[in-house]
C-alpha cells in the first residue's frame, strides 16, 4: 500500500500531496489541502477548510483552527496555537524559545504563541515566543514582533510598532476608523485598543 492510499484512509476528507508526511496521531479537519514536502508531525490538530502550503512543518502538539491558510516555508513549532482564519505568509518565522544555544537544551523553556482569529502574519515576518497576536492584527512583511499585539492593529518595523489600525476585512484605516472596503466603524477603547461598534 502506497503512502498517498494510506493517508487517503486515515483522512478520505483531505487531499495530501503524496510528497507529503503526516505523523501518527493527528487529526485534521474536512477540506484541508496539504501541499507538496510538508511534514506533520504528531499530535497536531487542524482545522476543516485549511491550506497548508509546501514544504510547511507543523508539530509537534500544534493547533491550528478553521480556514487558516499557511503559505510556504512556513515551521510551525511546539507551543505555537493558530485560531481560525489565520493567514501566515510565506517564510514567516515563529520561535519556540527566547534565548536558545546550541549546546544548552531549552525544551522546557517553550513559551507559547498564541494568534487570535483572523490575525495576518507577512511575510518573512519573525514572532518572537511568549507574544499574543490580538484578533484581526496586521504584521507587515519583515517585522519582528517581540510584545503582545492589540487587536486590529497594524504592525509594521524591527521591532514592531503599531502604526495603524486594520480592519477585519484588511483595509487600513484612516482618521474616521470607518473601513473603505465594508464600511463597518471602529471605535477607540482607550488609547491602545480598538474595537467594532457594529
Amino acid at each position: 500500500m502506497t503512502a498517498a492510499a494510506s493517508d487517503a484512509e486515515r483522512f478520505p476528507k483531505v487531499r495530501i500531496h503524496e510528497s507529503a508526511y503526516v505523523d501518527e496521531p493527528c487529526d485534521i479537519g474536512a477540506g484541508t489541502r496539504i501541499w507538496h514536502f510538508s511534514h506533520i508531525l504528531t499530535g497536531v490538530v487542524i482545522g476543516e477548510g485549511c491550506s497548508i502550503g509546501q514544504n510547511v512543518m507543523i508539530g509537534p502538539n500544534v493547533t491550528v483552527g478553521k480556514n487558516c491558510k499557511i503559505q510556504n516555508n512556513v515551521s510551525l513549532y511546539e507551543g505555537v496555537t493558530l485560531e481560525d482564519d489565520v493567514f501566515c505568509g510565506p517564510s514567516c518565522v515563529f520561535t519556540n524559545v527566547y534565548n536558545p544555544r546550541s549546546e544548552i537544551v531549552r525544551k522546557h523553556e517553550l513559551r507559547k504563541t498564541l494568534v487570535r482569529s483572523g490575525a495576518t502574519v507577512g511575510a518573512n515576518a519573525t514572532i518572537v515566543c511568549g507574544t499574543t497576536l490580538g484578533r484581526y492584527c496586521f504584521v507587515a512583511a519583515g517585522a519582528v514582533v517581540n510584545k503582545d499585539v492589540p487587536d486590529y492593529a497594524l504592525m509594521a518595523g524591527v521591532p514592531a510598532r503599531r502604526v495603524g489600525w486594520m480592519s477585519r476585512a484588511g483595509c487600513q484605516l484612516g482618521p474616521d476608523l470607518v473601513c473603505p472596503l465594508d464600511g463597518t466603524r471602529y471605535l477607540l477603547v482607550g488609547e491602545h485598543r480598538l474595537a467594532a461598534a457594529d
